[in-house]
């Protein structure tokens, strides 16, 4: 089966997303505010830019010890999850700005993050939101054969220690984009003609990975091992370092968001059809985590408030906080499932629990 086939319900007897959207659209228009960002936005960018790239020109600049230069390695992992899930995010979702070439640069900077725009578009904004939680169409779920996270994937034997093992591969996600994810899914995705508005020249799209690749490789290996004066090997162990402490701060808050306890990975039927309506579809696959922590509703971009961001990715995070009581009154009125965790703590112990879960070997139906 192929995305194409896939047909969400259009009975919506409750009336809930028209009504939803009703309200929301009515509350940035009583408060005359945009639906993009705003200063708040701005100062956040500077902030995560800042936490992300001071620390590189320190290290090249200055003669500090190398156990300060694997600090600052540290926090340049930190601020590189910070601009993917703050800056990049709302560039790519086009409601970081109302200007379309503000959205088309600040969405860029994946790059500096070693992803590729196309790729993340079409597996995120096209695969993910759309098909969310669905087996074999929401990439996100699929980790390959080492990690089992939907009981509609193929059991093997060493799933029973996934909920140990898989902590340690999470901090590999940038790492992948930066070596080999972006390759496979440039083939894969222009094989399959998918694409997040105009499909791209295949010339053009691998032309740009493979010199964004060079770029990217130039920067942060090849300029630290040229003005550095230490060994070759310890560049690439900062290099890794900060990509994995980026990586599991990405994959971990990722996957606190719907592969939890609490969502349901549901199926299409034998014609394609799903049981929902698309906007009812992602509050049951969806949860939302520690959403009355400021730090963590500052630093994760709202994608701890993945119900709002799911039925409104075009909504600025900065607005979630704000209109999630209209969502949750909403959904209540309608009588339909508001997923929430009231701490990160609880969402991690649910989703190891879930990977747990999953790694069980499913018992033989009758």
């Amino acid at each position: 089966m192929n995305q194409s086939t896939i047909r969400f319900s259009r009975t919506d007897s409750a009336k809930f997303f028209k009504t939803l959207n009703k309200r929301v659209n009515a509350y940035f228009k009583e408060n005359n505010l945009p639906k993009t960002g705003n200063w708040k936005l701005h100062l956040k960018a500077i902030v995560m830019f800042s936490l992300f790239l001071t620390p590189y020109f320190l290290i090249l600049t200055f003669d500090i010890s190398q156990w300060l230069m694997l600090l600052l390695t540290i926090v340049m992992g930190i601020g590189m999850a910070g601009v993917g899930m703050n800056i990049m995010h709302d560039g790519n979702h086009g409601s970081y700005s109302s200007k379309k070439w503000v959205n088309k640069f600040m969405g860029g900077t994946i790059y500096v993050l070693a992803g590729n725009v196309y790729n993340w578009q079409v597996q995120h904004n096209v695969l993910h939101h759309t098909y969310t939680n669905i087996h074999g169409h929401d990439e996100d779920l699929d980790a390959g054969r080492i990690i089992r996270f939907s009981e509609h994937a193929k059991w093997h034997k060493f799933h029973r220690f996934q909920h140990y093992y898989s902590i340690f591969l999470y901090g590999l996600l940038t790492f992948n984009w930066a070596i080999t994810t972006d390759f496979k899914q440039t083939k894969r995705y222009l094989a399959r003609k998918l694409s997040y508005g105009k499909f791209p020249n295949p010339i053009t799209q691998w032309s740009i990975v493979a010199i964004t690749k060079l770029l990217y490789i130039g920067i942060w290996i090849v300029i630290p091992m040229l003005i550095l004066s230490i060994a070759w090997w310890k560049i690439l162990i900062g290099f890794f370092i900060m990509h994995y402490t980026a990586g599991l701060i990405l994959s971990v808050v990722f996957q606190l968001a719907h592969v939890v306890k609490q969502t349901d990975m549901p199926l299409p039927d034998d014609t394609g059809s799903m049981k929902n309506t698309w906007a009812i579809h992602q509050l049951f696959t969806t949860v939302n985590f520690s959403t009355n922590n400021k730090i963590v509703n500052w630093f994760t971009g709202g994608l701890n408030h993945q119900v709002e961001h799911h039925i409104f990715p075009n909504i600025s995070h900065i607005h979630y906080n704000k209109i999630s009581e209209i969502v949750k009154e909403t959904a209540k009125e309608c009588q339909l499932p508001y997923n929430e965790y009231k701490t990160t703590r609880a969402a991690i112990i649910a989703h190891f629990k879930h990977l747990k879960e999953m790694g069980t070997k499913p018992a033989i139906s009758a």
